[in-house]
């Protein structure tokens, strides 16, 4: 299987540390494509509506070659720190960008890994699970796994075990 993950995470720290061992477990089986969002350059959807949610994207940048890696994918991992009740804008403006190849992502398996620093029963954490579950409605999507974790120190998931052990075998345990 052909697994992307989206991380919008511009640091190497908890996000990082997830990405980084889900993609181990995961790449003993399966082809990973790992998008480092802040590192690439994708201007945010003016709803032109040229790509007429099929033909691509007219911005003179990596939209097109971003959408494209996505739309081969099998399956979708986003993984982003919660910014201010909501994921990374970097990845938001990659997800905004999915528009233009909207057709093509149908039915697709997606997984979802959180980090923030509040208690993972906090309500940031539900209210990105909402958005995501209304995507993966809209485009019949199949959600394989959500998994949300609770870090403040910058490299806190990096130096729990348990956490880097849970995520190789979620990651391994795909097929």
């Amino acid at each position: 299987m052909k697994i992307v993950i989206l991380n919008g995470s511009a640091r190497k720290g908890n996000t990082y540390a997830c990405v980084k061992a889900f993609s181990e477990g995961a790449g003993v089986e399966n082809e990973i494509d790992i998008i480092e969002a802040d590192k690439v350059d994708v201007s945010p959807c003016k709803g032109c509506g040229a790509c007429i949610c099929t033909n691509g994207c007219v911005a003179k940048d990596d939209s097109n070659a971003v959408v494209d890696r996505i739309v081969a994918a099998d399956m979708i991992v986003f993984a982003s720190p919660i910014y201010w009740w909501g994921i990374t804008g970097q990845l938001k403006t990659i997800i905004d960008k999915c528009y233009c190849r909207g057709t093509h992502l149908k039915n697709k398996k997606y997984g979802l890994i959180l980090c923030a620093g509040s208690p993972t029963d906090d309500i940031e954490y539900e209210l990105i699970k909402k958005q995501f579950d209304e995507m993966g409605r809209y485009l019949a999507w199949d959600m394989v796994f959500y998994k949300k974790y609770y870090a403040n120190g910058k490299d806190e998931i990096a130096n729990k075990p348990q956490i880097i052990s849970e995520l190789k075998a979620l990651g391994s345990s795909l097929r």
